[in-house]
């Protein structure tokens, strides 16, 4: 069975929930399949918003295309409302995830340390972020941005590998 990104309007998802919003970047830009329009938020921590598939499917991979995110959530949902989402998984781009290194001494207190940045921010750049799991199911996604680089982010879009599940 083909693989299907299934966080895009054009396949039936919809962003049924956004903390902000702006009419100049509104949150339907992350599923438009489009990496030059984006949504942004307005300040605050969390933000958060969630997209309906409409039916169930199956995830085996997803990627966000974002910028200036530091912490984010994800969170999934089998349920046919947006209600008792379970954890999938949270990622700070601030951490470090590997300590072990083949540096060389001098280098060592510089680069390994735990709490050093693991995905550099560069300015211009969009953070992208892939995460592989093992299969699930899931009639919403909710993405909840914990923290931030900057006072706003920006999220560009979110694309998913999967398949419909047989009802």
């Amino acid at each position: 069975m083909k693989s299907t990104d299934f966080c895009l309007s054009t396949e039936g998802a919809d962003v049924i929930l956004a903390t902000s919003s702006d009419e100049k970047y509104p949150p339907e830009n992350i599923i438009d399949g489009r990496p030059e329009t984006f949504w942004t938020t307005t300040g605050m921590f969390p933000q958060e918003f969630i997209i309906c598939f409409h039916k169930c499917v199956i995830i085996s991979k997803l990627t966000i295309q974002c910028y200036l995110v530091q912490t984010l959530r994800i969170e999934k949902s089998l349920s046919k409302d947006p209600v008792d989402f379970e954890h999938c998984i949270e990622k700070d781009f601030n951490l470090r995830h590997q300590v072990s290194c083949t540096l060389e001494p001098e280098d060592l207190l510089s680069s390994c340390l735990p709490g050093q940045p693991d995905l550099e921010y560069k300015e211009g750049e969009l953070q992208t972020e892939e995460f592989s799991f093992p299969e699930f199911q899931a009639t919403h996604l909710r993405f909840i941005i914990l923290s931030a680089f900057d006072t706003f982010v920006s999220v560009h879009r979110v694309m998913t590998e999967g398949i419909a599940q047989d009802v």
